[in-house]
């Protein structure tokens, strides 16, 4: 028997864009809730997200997230998986450990290509574009201790046309990221008994 509802944290840093769209699609979910957005940044626009979705905050702090990775924090919340959605900081091994299989990324390149420290956002796709690559897209995958390391849980595709600028490559990959992210969360929920 899978327990009632599965609680899930997202880690975010920046506007929040892929958040909103899991929030959004989870909201009338049995199965799934939303309950903590966890960020690392007191200007970021996840924070307006969670505000207008009732949704609590946790602020964190560098030294005590490399320290404890809020695993305490985490566990009061019922917390099941975490997933990054945008999320700049590296995950301590600590958080590692406590959630192994539970924590998931997505990212902006088709791994194990452009990823790596450094490798976010328009960084990725600068260097997608200047190795003339043909596609691009996405990569949700489980964290462990290396950057965009993990194992690969499901990717998706675009075309990299010859007069894209990174604006435009940007655009396709959101568009791929809010497609699919919440979608094969829920596969993942779905298809592991031990979530």
């Amino acid at each position: 028997m899978k327990p009632e509802t599965i609680h899930i944290a997202i880690f975010a840093s920046g506007a929040g864009s892929n958040a909103q769209k899991i929030i959004d699609y989870f909201k009338n979910s049995t199965k799934v809730e939303i309950s903590v957005i966890v960020c690392n940044n007191p200007d970021a626009g996840i924070l307006k997200i969670a505000a207008n979705e009732n949704i609590p905050v946790l602020m964190i702090e560098k030294q005590m997230f490399r320290n404890t990775g809020y695993v305490a924090e985490l566990k009061n919340y019922k917390i099941q998986l975490i997933v990054l959605a945008g999320f700049l900081w590296k995950i301590p091994p600590v958080l590692i450990e406590h959630f192994k299989n539970k924590i998931v990324n997505i990212h902006p390149a088709l791994l194990p290509a452009y990823g790596g420290k450094g490798m976010y956002g328009n960084a990725v796709h600068s260097a997608v574009l200047a190795a003339k690559e043909k596609i691009s897209g996405i990569t949700i995958h489980f964290v462990d201790e290396k950057y965009d390391h993990g194992k690969i849980i499901f990717q998706s595709t675009c075309p990299v046309d010859e007069n894209d600028t990174v604006a435009s490559l940007a655009q396709k990959i959101h568009q791929l990221e809010h497609a699919s992210y919440a979608r094969e969360i829920e596969k993942l929920i779905d298809n592991t008994e031990s979530i």
